[in-house]
């Protein structure tokens, strides 16, 4: 039973820092890609960043430059450090986790996190 629960959510000023977690159990983490999604009221949920087993990254355009996704094997744990937040951002945001490589697509992720409440005020 693979379960993931992220942490690190909360309300922050624009220009701020938050940096994210997602603890995952119930697998041989460093096999699995992850990734990080997210979804604004009203919008579909999207692509942020994702982290391949042998460490290959891919980012949404929207977050290049700001924001920082990293992994830690031994403790079974994705990072997002998100930096210099604009309100835009704000969102619920969902780790997600599947078999080898990354993907762009939330409908090609099996398992998911319930979510952390980003709030970016301006």
């Amino acid at each position: 039973q693979v379960q993931l629960a992220e942490s690190g959510g909360g309300l922050v000023q624009a220009g701020g820092s938050l940096r994210l977690s997602c603890a995952a159990s119930g697998r041989t983490f460093s096999s699995y890609a992850m990734g990080w999604f997210r979804q604004a009221p009203g919008k579909e949920r999207e692509f942020v960043a994702a982290i391949n087993w042998s460490g290959n990254i891919a980012y949404a355009d929207s977050v290049k430059g700001r924001f920082i996704i990293s992994r830690d094997n031994a403790k079974n744990t994705v990072y997002l450090q998100m930096n210099s937040l604009k309100a835009e951002d704000t969102a619920v945001y969902y780790c997600a986790q599947r078999l080898s490589r990354s993907s762009y697509y939330p409908n090609e992720y099996p398992y998911w996190g319930q979510g952390t409440q980003v709030t970016v005020s301006s």
